[in-house]
C-alpha cells in the first residue's frame, strides 16, 4: 500500500535554532496516528510544516491523493486545504460572535460551485448550493453532537464542546487527512472517552487518515494505531502503543515510568 503522506528529511530553523531536525515518516491511509513529546519537542512546528503554516528550511513532504502524488512543502495552507488537508489548533480558533452554524458553513464555501455573478444575482444554482451547504453543515453538527446548538454564537459555548466545533469545520473541508491539535486539551475524563469513540467514528464513516498532538497518554494509547514520539525536534522512536510505552528511550524522555 502507497503511503498518501510521505515525509523526508523535513528541517525547520528558526535563526540558530532547529525547531525540527531531519524528520521521516510515512503515514498510511486510514491510519490513526499519535504525535507526542516533551511540550517543545516540535510537535506543533511539524503540523505547521505539513499544513502550510510554516515553509520548510529542508526536507520534502509529499502528498498522495487518490494516486496523484504532489510535493506540498511550501504550498500556501488555503492550497494545501484544497488538496485535502485540514487541521485544528491547540488554541481554539472559532469565529466568535458567529453562529455555530455559520461556523461550518464558512469553511465549505470553497466547494459551493458558484461564482461571483451567481451570487449577486441570487440564480437558482446559487440557492441550490447555499441549500446544499446548509445540509452538510447540518450533518457534520449532528455527527459531533452539536445541532441542536446550530443558532448558538460559538463562544456561548462550553469549552469542549468549542473543540467540537473546531473539528466539525474542519470536516467541512472534506479532507482526506485530518491533524487535529490537542484535541483532548481541557476536557475531564468522561469528555475524552467521548472525544475518542468520535475520533474512531469520524475516521471509520468519512475513511479518514487522522493525525494527533496530545498529552493524555490514554487517549493516546487506547486511539491510535501507531504513535510517533519527538524529542528536541528529533524523532527519537516509532511504533504501536506497545511498542511506544515500552520503549527506554521514550520513557526517559518522555513518559517518565511505563504506562
Amino acid at each position: 500500500m502507497d503511503s498518501v503522506l510521505k515525509i523526508t528529511g523535513l528541517s525547520k530553523n528558526f535563526g540558530g535554532l532547529a525547531a525540527v531536525s531531519g524528520i521521516n515518516m510515512e503515514i498510511y491511509p486510514g491510519e490513526l496516528i499519535g504525535l507526542i513529546g516533551p511540550n517543545g519537542a516540535g510537535k506543533t512546528t511539524l503540523f505547521n510544516l505539513l499544513t502550510g503554516v510554516y515553509e520548510p528550511s529542508e526536507g520534502l513532504i509529499e502528498l498522495n491523493v487518490d494516486g496523484k502524488k504532489q510535493q506540498i512543502g511550501g504550498m500556501k495552507p488555503y492550497k494545501i486545504t484544497a488538496l485535502g488537508m485540514a487541521r485544528t489548533f491547540q488554541n481554539i480558533r472559532l469565529f466568535k460572535s458567529m453562529t455555530v452554524l455559520e461556523n461550518v458553513k464558512l469553511a465549505m464555501h470553497k466547494n459551493a460551485g458558484y461564482g461571483v455573478f451567481n451570487g449577486l444575482l441570487r440564480t437558482s444554482r446559487y440557492y441550490n448550493a447555499e441549500r446544499w451547504i446548509e445540509e452538510k453543515a447540518c450533518e457534520y453538527l449532528q455527527e459531533v453532537g452539536l445541532y441542536k446548538k446550530r443558532y448558538d454564537k460559538a463562544t456561548n459555548l462550553p469549552y469542549g464542546e468549542q473543540r467540537r466545533l473546531e473539528i466539525a469545520r474542519a470536516l467541512a473541508t472534506q479532507p482526506s487527512i485530518l491533524f487535529l491539535d490537542e484535541p483532548a486539551a481541557g476536557m475531564n475524563p468522561q469528555e475524552t472517552e467521548e472525544l475518542t469513540q468520535l475520533i474512531h467514528h469520524l475516521r471509520d464513516k468519512y475513511k479518514l487518515t487522522i493525525i494527533l498532538i496530545e498529552h493524555d497518554m490514554s487517549l493516546v494509547m487506547n486511539l491510535c494505531e501507531r504513535i510517533f514520539v519527538l524529542n528536541y525536534g528529533q524523532l527519537i522512536a516509532y511504533g504501536t502503543p506497545d511498542e511506544i510505552k515500552n520503549n527506554e528511550f521514550v520513557i526517559k524522555a518522555y513518559l517518565g515510568e511505563e504506562v
